[in-house]
């Protein structure tokens, strides 16, 4: 795979698709507020995060490969039935950092059984999860 796009030449690579309802205004908070790479800007945006991907476009309707589907930025922030998960080794370094860069997470990190985890949302309502392993069993 190139690492300039999210395209193997073998085996798979997972990205995460997010509909915007301002692609530039999303693709600048995954690269400036995360610390992402933008590798493609426009429509769509294609920003590497870490070892991931963010793939950031605009919403529109039913296709023939989706007919009965419509993309839209979420309606509701308090209702999700999805979120990015992001694990980092240092969640307390990366709230201040984050947290420095504009980032308005809903709750400093709370201290779990196996992670320390808080949430943010992205500027169209995505939450996003940021986590700390602190031992699985």
């Amino acid at each position: 795979m190139t690492t300039d796009l999210p395209a193997p030449t073998e085996g798979i690579v997972l990205t995460h698709f997010i509909v915007s309802g301002d692609v530039e205004r999303s693709r600048r908070f995954y690269t400036d507020v995360l610390g992402g790479t933008t590798v493609r800007a426009g429509e769509p945006s294609f920003v590497r995060l870490a070892n991931g991907w963010i793939i950031i476009n605009v919403g529109g309707g039913p296709t023939e490969d989706k007919p009965t589907v419509t993309l839209e930025p979420p309606p509701d922030p308090d209702r999700t039935s999805s979120f990015l998960n992001i694990r980092v080794a240092d969640i307390d370094a990366v709230y201040a950092e984050w947290s420095a860069r504009g980032a308005a997470f809903l709750t400093p990190p709370q201290d779990r059984a196996t992670e320390k985890r808080c949430f943010i949302r992205d500027p169209d309502g995505h939450l996003i999860e940021v986590g700390q392993s602190k031992g699985l069993s």
